[in-house]
């Protein structure tokens, strides 16, 4: 399709908004219906969801609109949904005349950091929804292999939690905003940590529905089948700086990618950092772009001062 081919140079064509950063969510975003609407209403975001469906072999634009339930929230299935949803809502942006700058910076959460490397030209978005399937039938196959868990612990500082994780054998696997961090490991590990956690003051402990303990060192197959997976991809320099997951520093070549992109399944995403380097370099501006509104709703709690700008149907595309 010739203007998905011609997405990341387009985006690079225009002039540069210093002040502006776009962001792309993770699992946990994903709803029936999802970008149903964009479909409906605009062409080239319906062309997104037709070359995710001929790229999968799947009909993920049917998963999304229709569901069931329990098909979307297959990882295999939730990871190209939410990464093909994201590309059409900036899209039907794009085609609505509603950007007009292109963002200083791009992050995604976890795989959203595929759909961020799709806009800055790093990697084709046929292989990108590609690699996110993969990664989400790697993960959900370790997470088969080793039962685990998550819980968002609130009001605990992040050096406290990290020892009480580490004294009890859980990890840190995000670190989303100021008093609002998730731990995983096994259900034991994590139930320690828990009650730890709340005996040093924590206002509030959340068991989370998930899989498995993402971006923990369970996730380690997962992490050595996606290495050998993105060994054979071409990557490209991004045309707009990437900051990374795991380190929260921009990335700007192409040979950093593979290991990037391996080593943020067993560690954690540094999402406050991340959002504090886009801050010191300028940014105050922030548009998510895909389902849900959970990444604004952070950097919100990351500084009250922020601009943010939701896009995730025809209208707010349109807005």
């Amino acid at each position: 399709m010739p203007g998905l081919d011609s997405l990341a140079a387009r985006i690079a064509a225009l002039p540069v908004a210093a002040d502006t950063a776009w962001v792309f969510p993770g699992q946990g975003a994903q709803a029936v219906g999802m970008g149903q609407d964009l479909a409906q209403a605009i062409p080239a975001a319906l062309e997104v969801f037709d070359a995710a469906d001929a790229a999968l072999g799947v009909s993920i634009s049917t998963i999304c609109f229709e569901g069931p339930e329990a098909e979307l929230t297959r990882t295999v299935n939730t990871q190209p949904a939410i990464v093909t949803h994201s590309i059409a809502a900036l899209v039907g942006a794009l085609e609505s005349g509603t950007i007009t700058h292109r963002p200083a910076f791009v992050a995604g959460h976890s795989l959203g950091e595929y759909a961020a490397l799709v806009v800055a030209g790093a990697v084709s978005f046929e292989d990108g929804v590609c690699l996110v399937r993969e990664r989400g039938r790697l993960m959900q196959e370790a997470c088969d292999r080793e039962p685990s868990t998550m819980a968002a612990v609130l009001g605990v500082e992040p050096d406290v939690l990290t020892k009480i994780c580490a004294d009890h054998g859980a990890a840190i696997c995000n670190f989303n905003a100021p008093g609002n961090i998730t731990i995983g490991g096994t259900a034991a590990a994590v139930a320690a940590a828990s009650a730890a956690a709340t005996a040093a003051g924590a206002s509030r402990v959340v068991p989370l529905t998930v899989s498995g303990a993402f971006h923990t060192p369970l996730m380690q197959s997962a992490a050595d089948g996606m290495r050998a997976v993105l060994a054979a991809v071409a990557f490209r320099d991004p045309t707009i700086p990437v900051v990374s997951n795991v380190t929260a520093r921009p990335i700007t070549s192409a040979a950093a990618l593979p290991d990037e992109l391996a080593t943020q399944i067993t560690s954690p995403v540094l999402w406050v950092g991340s959002v504090e380097t886009m801050q010191a370099a300028g940014v105050t501006q922030f548009a998510e772009f895909g389902p849900g509104k959970v990444l604004t709703g952070l950097v919100r709690r990351i500084d009250r001062g922020f601009g943010v700008r939701n896009v995730s149907t025809a209208e707010e595309a349109r807005a």
